[in-house]
């Protein structure tokens, strides 16, 4: 029988699980991770202990779940959640059990778990697996495939078919057969619709981090969950893109899809971002005939896809904070820098964007080209890629000018100006905008005494 080896952490709990005669056994996701050669990032332990004797024999329990059987257990400064042995049964809200039973049988709490793969139980003991829905070799075919009917796994929790695709990408597991039939069966996608927007939000997140999120959107779209909870996208499939210049080879759909692979996978903002940053063009897309050919052009694309993420990022619930930052790197991506910029445009450039985003958009505009073909960005291939590296080292000059970009770094400020006559009000914050622009064009001029003398001029000739 094999065996993992069980955490120094989990091995002293075991021995407070033994000490008062119970069983304890890591579940889940981390035995699962463990098979795959992965350092699992959190765990959770089955035991046949009900809640309020866990709470008896450790120190620190939250009672999290009680309603369910999980508690979590604060020790070695680690936070565990203990769930005892459960059937469940009678899923009315399409998410969440109307009737939980304690047992006392291990195979029977792996049993109405998700999928095989997270249906394994190694004992805190030593280690020894319980695999009875042979998940350890769907693990090694790397297939996602549900404990039992898939029909019937998927009608008792909406949520599962949103998993099972995110497992899929993230794990880059292939869906088995009839797992991924079920997920488009009609009574399915109706229990899937009750999954609240936060639910599918988070699934949404976690598919962010796989290596290639475009394999999940793939198989959201094929299957109606896309429509479902972000149905904005409909429109973007078969809207081409193409034309003679040849700056695009697919429709507006799949370079969105390709471009989410080509951010950062750290940064889900960016991948954000790039999954919505064209979403507006089939609002904006017009056909201009040509003496070389047709075009298709989409002017002011940018804002209108800024203000349908908006939207729908404010319907799923992303916080204030993301949606502003992914919609001001979607409403900036269309920059069209030139070598024949002067430095105040650069200046310009940084104010317009702050210098915080600067990274970010970057890293969106090279995912927007990667988006084109589906290809890796190839610097020295690439003039666009050029052009980028060039700007980017222009702006770290100017950043390390330290010129002033924002009014802070002005020598003056508000009672500089009143102190020499200018009243409070409308006017003030005009002028020292105007000063501001003055030290844009030509950062030397931004000096107390220069600045207060152009102060006046400005005042004096307003009040002519």
């Amino acid at each position: 029988m094999k065996k993992i080896k069980i955490p120094f952490v989990l091995q002293k709990m075991n021995s407070i699980f033994e000490e008062n005669g119970y069983e304890a056994f890591l579940v889940g996701g981390a035995v699962r991770d463990v098979l795959m050669g992965k350092e699992p990032s959190d765990y959770d332990v089955a035991t046949n202990a009900e809640p309020r004797q866990v709470m008896k024999i450790f120190r620190r329990v939250i009672p999290t779940g009680i309603a369910h059987g999980t508690v979590t257990v604060h020790f070695m400064q680690n936070e565990i959640e203990v769930t005892t042995f459960r059937t469940e049964s009678d899923y009315s809200d399409g998410r969440h059990p109307d009737n939980v039973a304690f047992t006392r049988n291990l195979d029977e709490d792996l049993s109405r778990r998700d999928f095989t793969m997270n249906a394994i139980a190694a004992s805190l003991k030593d280690g020894k697996i319980t695999d009875p829905f042979d998940g350890q070799e769907d693990i090694k075919n790397r297939t996602v495939r549900t404990v039992g009917n898939p029909y019937e796994r998927f009608l008792e929790d909406g949520l599962r078919p949103i998993r099972a695709i995110r497992f899929s990408a993230k794990l880059n597991f292939k869906i088995e057969e009839e797992t991924l039939k079920a997920i488009s069966a009609p009574k399915i996608l109706e229990k899937t619709k009750s999954v609240s927007l936060e639910r599918f939000r988070d699934e949404l997140s976690k598919l962010m981090q796989a290596e290639k999120p475009s394999d999940g959107l793939k198989i959201m779209e094929k299957t109606g969950i896309l429509h479902i909870f972000m149905p904005e996208f409909d429109v973007c499939r078969g809207c081409i893109q193409r034309d003679f210049r040849g700056f695009h080879e697919f429709d507006v759909l799949d370079h969105l899809f390709y471009a989410c692979d080509g951010a950062p996978k750290e940064k889900i903002n960016v991948r954000m971002a790039a999954l919505l940053h064209d979403i507006g063009k089939p609002e904006a897309k017009k056909v201009v005939k040509t003496p070389q050919g047709e075009t298709n052009t989409f002017y002011r694309h940018e804002q209108i896809s800024a203000e349908i993420a908006r939207k729908m990022l404010f319907r799923l619930k992303f916080s204030n904070a993301e949606t502003e930052n992914i919609c001001h790197l979607i409403e900036n991506h269309m920059f069209n820098y030139e070598p024949t910029w002067k430095d105040s445009a650069v200046r310009r450039f940084l104010v317009k964007v702050k210098a915080e985003n600067v990274d970010d958009l970057f890293d969106l505009r090279l995912a927007d080209i990667y988006g084109m073909h589906n290809l890796p960005v190839r610097i020295h291939d690439s003039p666009a890629v050029a052009l980028l590296l060039e700007f980017k080292e222009r702006i770290e000059k100017e950043e390390q000018k330290k010129s002033a970009l924002s009014l802070k770094n002005l020598a003056v400020n508000g009672k500089d100006l009143i102190e020499i006559g200018i009243p409070s009000g409308k006017e003030l914050g005009e002028i020292l905008n105007e000063l501001f622009e003055t030290v844009l064009e030509d950062p030397l001029q931004n000096k107390k005494e220069i600045l207060l003398n152009i102060a006046k001029k400005i005042y004096e000739n307003r009040n002519l």
